[in-house]
C-alpha cells in the first residue's frame, strides 16, 4: 500500500513535473538534461521525504535539487569549476513568479512555430502534460517509435533555431501565444473529436487540454487564453451523453440535457462571459454558452447564434463555421435556406472531403422530403468517416431513412 508522502510524490510528478523540468532548463539548456535530472529530483525525494518530511515548498526543492544535479552533470561534462549564484540558489530562493515565468518558457517552447503541428503536440503532451511516449501514441493511434522520433526531432529543431529558453522578444509574444493556445486546441479537439478509431473519444487527452489552458490562464489571463479554456469547458460538459452504453453516437437534439455537467457548465459560462465576445475562442464559448442555458433545441436562442457566427465569420471566414451557421439558419428560416448555404459552400469547392458538410446536406434534403438524394449524401458521408461510432450512426440513418 502507498503512503501518503508517496502519494504526494506522485501528485507533485503528475501536476508539477513541468515546473520542474521548466526551471531546470533554464539552467541546463538542454531540455534532454533537465527532463533526465527532474527524474532524479523526483527519486532524491522518494528517498528523503519519507525520512525527514515533506519540505515547506515541495516543488521548490525538487526544482533546487535538479538544478544541482543538473549544474553538477554539466560541470562533469565540462569540468566546470564555478557556478553561478541563480544556479545555486535555495529552495525558499525560488518565488512563484520565477516558476511560472519557467513555465511559460517551456511551453512557448514547446510550440515553437518552427516545429510542425505534430512535433508541437507530442513535445507540449510529453513535456508540459507529463504523458508517456506510450500514452501519447496511444491516444493518436500511432506506433510509438513514431512519436519518439517527432518528439526526438522536434528537440533537435529547438536546438537550431534558438537558444532553448530564451523567451520571445515582447512584440513576438502574443503571436507565439496564440501558437500555444492553438496547439492546446488541436489537442482538446483530438480527444474530444477523435479523427479514426473505434471511440469517439479519447478522455486523456481532452483532460490534458484542458489541463494546459488553465494553466495558460494562471500564466497569462488574457481573452482569448479564457475563452479556450470557456469553450473547452463547455464542449466537454456534454461528454457523458454524447454516447450511449453500447457506444453509438447520440446526436445534440437527442442527448438528455439534464445529465450535462452543470458545474462546468456554470465554470464556462463565467469564463466566457470575462472573456466577451472577441477572438475565436471567446466567440464559439458564447455560442455554446446560448445551447447551454436551452432547455431544448427548439427553446435555443437561433439568432442569436447566428449573429455570433456572422461576427466569427469576419474574424476566419471559414466553411465549417459557415457549414456550422447554415444549421442555425435553417433552425430560423426552415431546411431550404440551411440547405442553400450547404451547396454554395459546395460549388466553391470547398469542404468536398468533410464528411459532416454531406450529413448536414442529407439532414436539409430529408426535411425537404428529398429522401433518395439525402441517402446518397449520407453514403459520401459514410465514405469519408474513419471513426466507427460514426460509421455505426450513419449506417442505422441510412437503413431507417430506406425503410420509412
Amino acid at each position: 500500500m502507498r503512503t501518503e508522502i508517496e502519494q504526494q510524490i506522485d501528485h507533485l510528478y503528475r501536476f508539477e513535473r513541468a515546473k520542474v523540468i521548466a526551471a531546470i532548463v533554464r539552467v541546463a539548456a538542454d531540455l534532454d538534461l533537465a527532463e533526465d535530472m527532474a527524474q532524479e529530483a523526483f527519486a532524491a525525494a522518494l528517498k528523503q521525504w519519507p525520512l525527514e518530511g515533506i519540505p515547506a515548498k515541495p516543488t521548490a526543492w525538487l526544482i533546487s535539487t535538479g538544478r544541482f544535479k543538473a549544474i553538477d552533470a554539466i560541470r562533469r561534462r565540462e569540468r566546470l569549476t564555478t557556478l553561478s549564484p541563480e544556479t545555486m540558489s535555495e529552495p525558499d530562493d525560488i518565488s512563484d513568479e520565477e516558476i511560472a515565468d519557467d513555465t511559460l518558457r517551456l511551453i512557448l517552447m514547446c510550440c515553437h512555430p518552427s516545429l510542425p503541428n505534430e512535433g508541437q503536440i507530442a513535445l507540449t503532451l510529453r513535456e508540459v502534460c507529463g504523458l508517456t511516449t506510450e500514452e501519447i501514441a496511444k491516444a493518436f493511434l500511432c506506433p510509438g517509435p513514431t512519436i519518439a522520433q517527432r518528439i526526438v526531432r522536434a528537440k533537435a529543431k529547438l536546438r537550431e533555431v534558438q537558444q532553448p529558453f530564451d523567451l520571445p522578444a515582447s512584440e513576438d509574444l502574443n503571436a507565439r501565444l496564440a501558437n500555444v493556445l492553438r496547439v492546446a486546441y488541436l489537442v482538446f479537439n483530438e480527444g474530444y473529436y477523435a479523427s479514426s478509431g473505434y471511440s469517439l473519444t479519447k478522455t486523456s487527452l481532452s483532460n490534458e487540454a484542458i489541463r494546459l489552458a488553465r494553466l495558460l490562464v494562471d500564466l497569462r489571463p488574457d481573452a482569448e487564453a479564457i475563452g479556450l479554456l470557456a469553450l473547452m469547458l463547455l464542449t466537454d460538459s456534454r461528454r457523458d451523453t454524447r454516447m450511449d452504453s453500447s457506444g453509438n453516437v447520440i446526436l445534440l437534439a437527442d442527448q438528455d440535457r439534464t445529465k450535462w455537467h452543470q458545474s462546468l457548465i456554470a465554470e464556462g459560462i463565467q469564463l466566457s462571459i470575462q472573456a466577451g465576445c472577441q477572438g475565436i475562442f471567446g466567440i464559439q464559448a458564447a455560442i455554446l454558452a446560448v445551447h447551454a442555458q436551452s432547455p431544448t433545441v427548439e427553446a435555443t436562442n437561433w439568432d442569436r447564434i447566428i449573429r455570433l457566427y456572422d461576427l466569427l465569420l469576419v474574424i476566419t471566414n471559414s466553411p465549417v463555421v459557415e457549414l456550422n451557421r447554415a444549421v442555425a439558419v435553417s433552425m430560423c428560416n426552415g431546411p431550404s435556406a440551411g440547405l442553400a448555404i450547404v451547396e454554395a459552400i459546395f460549388a466553391r469547392g470547398q469542404l468536398m472531403q468533410y464528411g459532416l458538410a454531406y450529413s448536414v446536406q442529407a439532414d436539409f434534403l430529408r426535411k425537404l422530403n428529398r429522401t433518395e438524394e439525402a441517402i446518397s449524401a449520407l453514403n459520401h458521408a459514410l465514405s469519408l468517416s474513419e471513426l466507427e461510432p460514426e460509421k455505426r450512426l450513419l449506417q442505422k440513418r441510412i437503413s431507417d431513412w430506406k425503410s420509412s
